[in-house]
């Protein structure tokens, strides 16, 4: 029968297969907005959550933690709407942000998604649409009728256009359930109530209708019926009227409850679903209100549908999710045999193209033709399901029928009514398309091919191509026709689209004669195409194919641009194609040519032939350019005046220097005039590489003076050649440029120096100046300084050091010194000379002389001068050296001089010279050889301990190159070094470079002797850490005997990383004893178990230490060592069960079953391993402790029960195997075993058989009395779920002691599909009993399925206050917790419970108890806990209490978290507790932002406090209270100057500014008068300040404020002189008076007036105040005045 059904009934997925509680599936938690998403509020322990399952992929369902009461997904999109309360929130879950929220005024009873960005909303009373774009709040659409009030809302719908709306809500009367509907219309603002239970909304398209037809569709069952309406809503004018349908519901006898729940219309049928509560589903025909099909679709309640795929989808409380759809294929043919009904499956499978009615469409096809009723009979054809009749044979039919007078013909209404629903196919649209071009009428085409209602085929495209191209194109690109398309294209021009479609349609035309046709039409585009075919990979054309095309009809512009694109690569294979296209172009265009040749864009072509050409064309760049043979470059090149010439310049840098040098000839033999330039600088630019002396020798061939000497000119600067710079200077010589030859010999630096400064001496030039640069630049002084003297030429001497170079001073001092010059002409010209000179080198020249002395006043003379040259004071210090004037003051004292110079001159002298000399300038090297070779070591210690340098250490103790090692130059230095230098230092640093520098040196023995001396002996440096470590390691390097007495006499050092260094060294008793002082007893023991090797020594050890991790350490080595008994005692002391793989192993290998159940029951406690509970089972049988194995079995376990079982019946341990097999209820492996213990009881199976109570309890109660407890629980397992027969069983269990087995029983109970409350808390009662350890894991799984009140009893009894206060919070009983956890503390507390729970008790007391208690008990976490009550306690008592018991330092934080409220109690708390901390920071920001306490008391306070910013707060204090003289007084007794103007400025008095600036003048502190008339500027008068300014002399002080106020009077003046000009202009004008006259006093100055300075403008009123002045002066600053706001003053001063 369910073959023959007209629906698809399909199961998508059970809610509760995704862990969907089946308590959360119901009409408040679960909802479905649409077939996309189902939404479930679940809660889960105490958690609220949310779960949201994709309908379309169940993989992707997710679950966020939110509480709310209700929520709903959008129908389309990941955005859930939530509601809490009547805060309504949307978020979108994919952006993870909230798009819309709002606050309602009313409680939202129901509410859903209408549309993908509108939500419905339904108070009390009213409904709201809800827009989630935009920023609009709810907008209220209709109030609620009265005939919903006090109704349950279960639905509410709309029309498409949501202006009419339905809402429903069902509610009890007389034993049934009634529904109330509201149908409300928005255009009319007018509701009608309709008794109804659901409601759908949906159109249907009429016969003859234009437009669809609006219905509006009802169902309802009431006391007397059930009935379907169906009604016309929203008439459209032209269609046809619908009449009201009804239909009556039919409801089986059983269904007496049941009601229609929701209606889903199905619009592609025209069809309307009704789904009841008890899952009946009714499916009606809209057009006709006829019952198509009734079926029960769901065994379990239905409460939520959606529509789905012009069906339904829907929920039933079992959690399934199931949808009802059309079955195509059988829905006609049920109507056909079922309701008989032809009508209506004719109508419906012609609307919804559906089979089942073809053979009854073609009877009355042919029917309505033999009628001649030809119209009716065009239109069934047009509208035939699958478009059955739509062939070629019923169109030839209609083609021949005549038409009636005034009506279409046949075939026309045929095609009309096609194209009204849908689209012709293609034989239809090629019969169409004729008679459409034929009457001219194209645009109907070009309509129905943009609306697709034609089918497009090749031959329709022939038709239509002869009238419209571009038409015939369309039509050929969708029927594919690619060689069609590709002619429509060229035909209508569009060559680029020609490629791209041929290459995406994998289609290959002949492209040759398609480019001869469209190059003939059009050149340009040719271009375009030609190239866009060879663009291509591989090119679909040759280019020497479209060069042929294009050359054959003269295309020649467009032939090079497509040469120039296509043989852009510059390929070798396209010689013949570039040679071709620069021949064109030669020919024809040789502009063009040139451009091609100039932007080198070919290489390839024949450059002899294109030369030839270009040169004919006089293209002689381009010729050049291409001739390689110098006879055809020389003819070429000789054309000057049509080359470029800084081409023609460039151009010979190609050529060969031969080459080169051979056209230059050419061309001065063709025309020297007009080519010597370019010659010259050819020349010039190629002189390096053609030669100047082959350039020279050109020139002096052509006897061409003037090109030489242009030629050595250019060249001379930047040649390196000594010959040509030489000839050049005797060209100058000759020709009289003596500023030239000074010039080339100042600046040049590649002549000959002695040849041109002998051969200018011998020119005997007029101005000897070019000889003085000569020998000064090569250092031929000497012989100038001979050559001038021996010639009387004396002045030149003088100009040279004065003033060509004065730096030559000492060596012209000591040429003339050598010629026996006076020494007072020499004393003069060094007095004379700038002292631009270097003294070192003067002294220099005069000591080689031993004329020393003649200096020694000149260098006295500069020392007084203040003079930093080193060279004076090495002189000085040389002069007092060796007269002995007090030397070694001044080389301590004097920083100017050289100390290696001075100490090398003193090395032979005095020894200790050169030393103080070396060791002031650091001269390591030289002080090293000093004091080692005149046994200076003391010295020599003490410089390298201060030195702190390893490089000078290295030098000292192992030498180098330059100071090799003497061992008892070494010896001495070392024996200084401990023995006193190093003792006497007190830098870390020095010690730290000594002991660095010892080791360096690989001195161990010496670096012992140190460190004994630094460490061992009282010093600084005693407990140094890496001292100790270093003396340390280096006994273990040099001498291990001594480690052992540093390790007990040291303390300081990194025992672990000695301790392994010791290890290394094969030091294991002291790396032993230093693992044990410092008890690092891990790496102890491992020294004893892995380096001694002595097991017992380890067992002692850990028995000392009693360390789990050093028993660890132990068993691992006990266990390799095969001590299995000993290794397991050693890991049950560590209990560590880490190794339980390796343990397992060993033992089971070795037998010792014993000691392996020891160590598996350690680690079962430890960790939850399947390999340990499994073979903890077989250790078990092995050792026949089957009791053991028995309770390991009922309890949790993760152990292979299978494999041990398997294991134990291989080995014969049937008893084991027994309890193991039923512990798995493996029946086929139990079944061998109890045959071979003999136990054939067959109780269980008889009971399995009867299945009844009765024989359940006799086989429970012998099994009980058997102790065959396992066949009893089996028993009682189907008892328990029996709530009448479980505190029987109960009894009987107790009464026989068996409480684990009664235990056992009820928790395999719990699991059961059948487990009810009464399991649940008879299961906690006896955990109460017997087994309180368990009552709280059981409390926290199954607190909502228990007994509450009953547990609590039964925990009040067995005293188990954490449990009873659980269930008090759980039972909202948070009072009754609160007060347990307080009387018993000690149990039930626990800090953040605690907190939870105190804020959520209603009795008041209860929070001040909780902080007695806390303040007993808990005083540290009294702040977190005031912090959660905070909203709910009254500081005032709070801070009473903690006052009283003097414990206010305890809630420090509270008081500042409690201050937000203002609260004066606390405030003045907190403020006592500030000035007890002396925090006057914290004071001050507590008072300036917490005003309610008393402030003048405080103020009294604080200003006795011994801290002044104590007393500054009163001050402040007294500010605020107005208190001005209070304040007043403060800051002048404490001289806060700054805080007292501030008092004045904020008091506005100006009796108090006065009296401040008379304080300050009285105290005679000016500035502060100046800094109060700037502060207080607006308050103070200015006769009061120039009365005080004059009589006490602070006119200065005071004259910016003087400018500053008359510049602002003069303003005010100025402006109203102004105004008042303007306003008798005016008056004058409106009494027609002289427009001329002045104005009498305009511009006077009105400040100074008759009555002069201080006339009555500036003066006030009698007892009124100075007038307020916007600015104010700064004192000290420039320029005057600034005002307080920072604005410029009112005048320019800057």
């Amino acid at each position: 029968m369910a073959d023959q059904l007209p629906i698809k009934l399909q199961e998508h997925l059970t809610l509760t297969e995704l862990g969907v509680d089946v308590s959360d599936i119901s009409f408040n938690t679960l909802t479905l907005q649409s077939d996309r998403f189902i939404c479930i509020r679940e809660k889960k322990t105490q958690r609220e959550q949310v779960c949201i399952v994709d309908l379309k992929d169940t993989t992707k369902t997710f679950r966020r933690p939110i509480t709310a009461d209700s929520a709903i997904m959008n129908p389309e999109n990941h955005i859930v709407a939530l509601k809490a309360g009547r805060n309504l929130q949307v978020f979108n879950l994919e952006m993870k942000a909230k798009v819309k929220s709002c606050l309602m005024a009313e409680d939202v009873q129901f509410w859903r998604w209408v549309t993908a960005f509108d939500i419905a909303l339904v108070t009390e009373n009213s409904v709201y649409h809800w827009s989630i774009e935009g920023e609009a709040s709810p907008v209220k659409q209709f109030d609620r009728h009265a005939n919903l009030k006090g109704t349950q809302v279960i639905s509410y719908c709309t029309n498409a256009k949501m202006n009419w709306m339905a809402l429903i809500g069902i509610s009890a009367n007389q034993g049934r359930v009634v529904g109330n509907m509201q149908l409300f219309n928005k255009d009319r603002a007018a509701s009608q109530p309709i008794e109804a239970h659901a409601a759908e909304f949906s159109e249907i398209m009429l016969e003859g209708a234009s437009q669809p037809t609006q219905v509006f569709s009802f169902a309802t069952r009431t006391a007397t019926g059930a009935k379907m309406h169906v009604v016309e809503i929203d008439h459209v004018e032209g269609n046809p009227a619908f009449p009201k349908r009804s239909s009556d519901l039919f409801f089986p006898p059983e269904a007496v409850s049941d009601f229609p729940f929701s209606m889903q219309a199905g619009p592609k049928y025209e069809i309307v679903y009704v789904i009841t509560k008890l899952g009946f589903i009714h499916m009606f025909d809209i057009d006709t209100g006829v019952c198509i099909f009734t079926h029960r679709i769901s065994g379990d309640t239905v409460f939520v549908t959606t529509r789905h795929e012009n069906g339904v989808l829907f929920v039933n409380k079992k959690g399934q999710v199931l949808s009802v759809i059309v079955d195509e294929e059988k829905v006609i043919p049920y109507i056909l045999q079922n309701t008989g009904n032809v009508e209506l499956a004719f109508r419906m499978a012609s609307h919804a193209n559906l089979p089942g009615a073809d053979q009854l469409y073609v009877q009355r096809f042919q029917q309505q033709m033999q009628q001649g009723k030809y119209n009716d009979a065009a239109k069934m054809a047009a509208s035939s399901p699958r478009g059955m009749l739509r062939t070629e044979n019923t169109i030839n039919q209609l083609k021949h029928l005549q038409s009636q007078p005034g009506q279409l013909s046949p075939i026309l209404q045929y095609f009309a009514t096609i194209l009204e629903k849908g689209e012709l196919n293609r034989y239809e649209s090629i019969e169409l398309a004729r008679p459409v071009l034929a009457s001219n009428r194209k645009a109907l085409l070009e309509k129905w091919l943009k609306e697709d209602k034609l089918e497009c085929s090749e031959e329709l495209g022939d038709i239509v191509q002869p009238h419209d191209a571009t038409l015939a194109l369309s039509i050929y690109l969708r029927a594919n026709v690619p060689s069609k398309v590709v002619l429509c294209f060229a035909q209508t021009g569009q060559y680029d689209n020609i490629v791209r479609y041929c290459r995406k349609v994998n289609y290959v035309p002949d492209w040759v004669p398609l480019l001869m046709q469209v190059a003939r039409s059009d050149g340009e585009k040719a271009c375009e195409f030609a190239l866009s075919l060879i663009k291509e990979e591989p090119p679909l054309v040759a280019t020497d194919q479209v060069v042929g095309v294009f050359t054959s009809l003269n295309l020649v512009q467009q032939t090079t641009r497509f040469l120039l694109e296509a043989l852009k690569g510059n390929n070798e294979s396209d010689a013949q194609m570039q040679t071709k296209l620069l021949e064109m172009n030669l020919l024809n265009a040789p502009q063009v040519a040139d451009a091609i040749l100039g932007n080198n864009m070919f290489t390839h072509f024949d450059r002899p032939y294109i030369a030839q050409l270009a040169e004919k064309a006089g293209l002689y760049q381009r010729a050049l350019e291409l001739y390689g043979n110098l006879d055809d470059i020389k003819r070429v090149a000789v054309h000057t005046e049509v080359l470029n010439a800084e081409w023609l310049i460039n151009y010979f840098g190609s050529l060969s220097v031969d080459d080169s040098l051979a056209v230059m000839r050419q061309m001065l033999d063709h025309n020297m005039a007009q080519n010597l330039q370019t010659v010259v600088q050819v020349a010039t630019k190629y002189s390096d590489l053609l030669g100047a002396q082959k350039i020279i020798d050109i020139f002096e061939e052509y006897r061409c003076n003037e090109g030489l000497y242009y030629y050595l000119a250019s060249v001379v600067n930047v040649t390196e050649d000594p010959a040509v710079v030489f000839k050049y200077i005797q060209a100058a010589v000759t020709t009289g440029q003596l500023k030239e030859v000074e010039r080339i010999v100042r600046d040049n630096n590649h002549y000959d120096a002695e040849k041109v400064k002998n051969y200018l001496k011998e020119a005997s030039l007029p101005d000897q100046l070019p000889l003085i640069i000569v020998c000064d630049r090569y250092d031929f002084v000497h012989d100038l300084v001979l050559y001038l003297y021996s010639n009387a030429m004396t002045k030149y001497i003088e100009v040279y050091v004065q003033q060509v170079n004065p730096s030559r001073l000492p060596q012209v001092v000591g040429a003339l010194l050598d010629v026996d010059c006076e020494e007072q002409v020499v004393k003069s010209l060094i007095s004379s000379t700038p002292g631009q000179f270097s003294v070192e080198d003067l002294v220099a020249e005069v000591e080689k002389r031993n004329r020393l002395k003649v200096l020694h006043r000149w260098l006295e003379a500069k020392s007084s001068e203040g003079s930093q040259d080193p060279g004076i004071y090495n002189a000085l210090a040389k002069i007092y050296i060796d007269s002995n004037y007090d030397p070694e003051r001044f080389l301590m004292t004097n920083k100017l001089y050289d100390p290696r110079a001075i100490g090398a001159y003193s090395e032979k002298r005095d020894p200790n010279l050169a030393y103080i000399a070396y060791s002031q300038g650091q001269c390591d090297d030289e002080l090293l050889r000093l004091t080692s070779e005149n046994g200076m070591f003391k010295p020599q210690a003490r410089y390298l301990i201060k030195r702190r340098d390893l490089g000078l250490w290295s030098k000292a103790l192992v030498g180098d190159d330059q100071h090799p090692l003497n061992q008892s130059h070494r010896r001495q230095l070392i024996d200084q070094i401990v023995s006193y230098s190093l003792p006497e230092a007190d830098d870390p640093e020095e010690v730290s470079v000594c002991v660095k520098a010892f080791m360096a040196a690989n001195l161990p023995s010496e670096l012992i002797e140190l460190l004994e001396r630094i460490i061992l002996e009282p010093t600084p440096f005693s407990n140094n850490n890496n001292l100790q470590n270093l003396l340390i390691l280096t006994a273990v390097k040099i001498d291990p005997s001594r480690v052992a007495d540093y390790i007990e006499r040291l303390g300081n050092f990194d025992a672990p990383d000695i301790a392994e260094i010791c290890l290394n060294n094969g030091l294991h008793e002291e790396a032993f004893n230093i693992y044990k002082r410092f008890e690092v007893n891990t790496s102890a023991i491992g020294v004893l178990i892995d380096h001694v090797g002595s097991l017992d020594r380890a067992y002692e050890y850990a028995e000392r230490c009693d360390q789990p991790e050093v028993w660890s350490c132990l068993g691992k080595a006990q266990l390799n060592g095969l001590r299995i008994k000993e290794a397991i005692d050693s890991y049950i002391r560590a209990d560590d069960p880490s190794n339980y793989a390796e343990v397992i192993e060993v033992a089971t290998h070795a037998g010792k079953f014993d000691d392996l159940v020891r160590f598996l029951t350690m680690a079962r406690k430890k960790i939850r391993e399947p390999m340990i509970e499994t073979e903890l089972l077989f250790a078990y049988a092995k050792t026949e402790r089957l009791s053991d194995m028995e309770d390991l079995l009922r309890g949790p376990n993760i152990a292979q029960v299978q494999k041990v079982g398997d294991r134990c019946y291989d080995e014969g341990l049937f008893e084991a195997a027994r309890l193991l097999f039923q512990s798995v209820s493996n029946w086929a492996r139990l079944a061998s075993t109890l045959v071979r213990l003999g136990d054939y009881q067959s109780a269980v199976d008889c009971g399995r058989k009867a299945n009844s109570t009765v024989v359940w309890k006799d086989v429970n109660s012998a099994c009980i009395a058997e102790k065959e407890f396992r066949l009893a629980q089996i028993c009682g397992l189907h008892l328990i779920v029996h709530a009448e027969e479980l505190e029987p069983l109960i009894r009987l269990y107790e009464s026989g002691g068996h409480i684990d087995e009664l235990c056992a029983l009820i928790e395999n109970g719990l699991s059961l599909e059948r487990a009810h409350m009464g399991m649940f808390t008879e299961l906690a009662i006896l955990y109460c009993k017997y087994r309180p350890e368990q009552i709280m894991d059981h409390l926290k799984l199954y607190w909502s399925r228990v007994n509450i009140p009953k547990v609590i009893r039964a925990c009040e009894n067995a005293h188990l206050w954490p449990e009873l206060v659980f269930l008090y919070v759980h039972y909202d009983e948070f009072d009754n917790a609160a007060q347990t956890i307080i009387s018993h503390s000690a149990d039930a507390w626990e800090h953040a419970s605690f907190k939870d729970i105190i804020v959520k008790v209603s009795n008041v007391e209860l929070y001040y108890k909780a902080l007695r208690f806390y303040l007993k008990e808990q005083p540290l976490l009294l702040n977190d806990l005031l912090n959660a009550m905070m909203p709910r306690i009254d500081h005032t008592r709070v801070v009473s209490m903690f006052l009283k018991s003097d414990n206010i330092p305890l809630v420090s934080k509270y008081l500042v978290a409690a201050q937000a409220s203002n609260n004066k109690a606390v405030n003045e708390a907190y403020n006592d507790l500030l000035i007890e901390e002396e925090d006057y920071v914290g004071l001050r920001n507590s008072i300036d932002n917490h005003d309610n306490f008393d402030a003048i008391g405080l103020a009294q306070r604080l200003e006795k406090h011994e801290l002044l910013e104590f007393r500054r707060i009163a001050a402040h204090l007294y500010n605020q209270a107005k208190r001005w003289r209070q304040s007043l007084a403060l800051s002048k007794k404490d001289k806060l100057y700054k805080d007292a103007m501030t008092t004045a400025r904020v008091s506005e008095s100006t009796e108090i500014a006065e009296d401040l600036l008379r304080y300050f003048v009285e105290s005679g502190n000016p500035s502060c008068f100046s800094a109060c008339l700037f502060t207080c500027y607006d308050l103070v008068r200015s006769d009061v300040v120039m009365e005080l300014a004059w009589r006490h002399g602070l006119t200065n002080e005071a004259m910016p404020y003087f400018i500053n106020l008359v510049r602002e009077y003069q303003t005010k003046v100025d402006t109203l002189t102004t105004e008042l000009s303007d306003l008798k202009a005016k008056v004058e004008r409106s009494a027609g008076g002289a427009p001329g006259m002045p104005a009498p006093n305009v511009g006077q100055n009105q400040l100074l007036g008759p009555a002069g300075f201080g006339g009555r403008l500036m003066i006030a009123h009698s007892g009124s105040p100075a007038p307020s002045v916007p600015g104010a002066f700064m004192p000290g600053q420039q320029g005057g005045m600034a005002p307080p706001n920072g604005n410029p003053p009112p005048f320019g001063f800057q």
